[in-house]
């Protein structure tokens, strides 16, 4: 009895050969995913920190567009202070297992497991992380649009407050449905998935999902492509909006354009492009999850594909900051100023005792 459980442990555990992706075969490529995931945990936890750092710590930023990016950078931080750091816990067990077995709960999902199931949490996490992700960029799409569109009556429509209200609504919301898988069917389970090295949606006890639990599964591409699919258009009308403005700029005489009272600052367009970059690499970064949803539901397991979904997905998280960076010079010279600081603070002590 005990050889037979050991066999049906090892046929569910993740570093099992029928689940062998393409980074995780050998024990090199463990080690060069393993690597590249810290790494990962390093380049979110810092960029979104200085993000943070930027936003909050300058009065500039204190704007709704400010309090929206610093949304943003909330919900990647989770992604890089929780998310990541699991799977590496959970592939540094497998690789030790000669030394010490791994936890019962990377072989087993949450109902087959008895006490905490650590994907209980991580995988609400993730989904909401990315829900509120979307959300924050739809939201911020709105804001930019209407700077844009209708510059007069900004200051009116776009306030801090109202800004607030629905960037908690947005992680109320987007929490909400991550968890609605389990709240709303028993048939429902999480677990260390042994494709994508990650916490997600997976088969209780049953032999295969009924028509109920994908219905409730696809709530997320469905939502996600919504307000993704809203994000784009809205972006496309704002920078035809732009386009057109800047091909008016170059036939009318400087002081005949100021004197229209009714059009967007340079600021707002350079604001509205930057989110227009930010949508363009979340959507290339979310399509690829949405593909692997469409063929799960189809009865593919692309395990290979899994994993760089799921990964693709996740190291988005560290990009939001070299996009401001790249794309926004006040907020790049605030940043260098900021990690700078340590080194000129210890320079001035010398500088003004010569």
């Amino acid at each position: 009895m005990s050889s037979a459980s050991e066999e049906e442990e090892d046929a569910h555990s993740p570093d099992s050969t029928a689940h062998c992706t393409v980074c995780c075969c050998t024990l090199t490529n463990k080690i060069l995913m393993v690597v590249f995931m810290v790494l990962l945990i390093v380049a979110i936890l810092a960029g979104n920190l200085v993000t943070l750092a930027v936003v909050l710590g300058t009065k500039h930023f204190h704007t709704p567009q400010g309090y929206l990016k610093a949304s943003l950078a909330v919900a990647d931080l989770a992604v890089g202070a929780l998310v990541v750091p699991l799977t590496v816990y959970a592939e540094v067990s497998l690789m030790l297992r000669d030394s010490a077995p791994p936890p019962r709960w990377i072989s087993h999902n949450s109902q087959a497991t008895a006490g905490f199931h650590p994907c209980n949490i991580i995988g609400p996490v993730f989904a909401g992380c990315t829900l509120v992700s979307i959300s924050t960029i739809f939201l911020l799409t709105i804001e930019r649009s209407i700077a844009v569109l209708r510059p007069l009556h900004k200051e009116s429509v776009i306030t801090r407050r109202r800004t607030t209200t629905l960037i908690v609504f947005s992680w109320v919301g987007s929490f909400f449905l991550a968890v609605s898988p389990m709240v709303f069917s028993n048939e429902i389970a999480l677990e260390y998935n042994s494709c994508s090295r990650m916490c997600n949606y997976a088969l209780g006890t049953i032999g295969e999902f009924p028509s109920r639990a994908w219905n409730i599964l696809l709530l997320f591409p469905t939502f996600d492509f919504t307000l993704l699919g809203g994000t784009v258009v809205i972006n496309i009308i704002s920078l035809s909006s732009i386009r057109q403005y800047s091909k008016r700029r170059k036939h009318l005489a400087e002081s005949e354009l100021q004197k229209s009272a009714s059009k967007p600052t340079l600021s707002d367009v350079k604001a509205a492009k930057i989110i227009g970059t930010l949508t363009l690499v979340f959507t290339a970064s979310f399509t690829p999850i949405a593909v692997f949803v469409v063929g799960n539901v189809l009865g593919n397991e692309w395990c290979n594909f899994s994993f760089f979904s799921f990964w693709i997905l996740a190291s988005n998280s560290g990009w939001n900051v070299v996009i401001y960076s790249v794309r926004d010079q006040k907020f790049r010279i605030r940043a260098q100023s900021l990690l700078l600081w340590p080194c000129s603070s210890r320079r001035t002590p010398a500088s003004t005792t010569t």
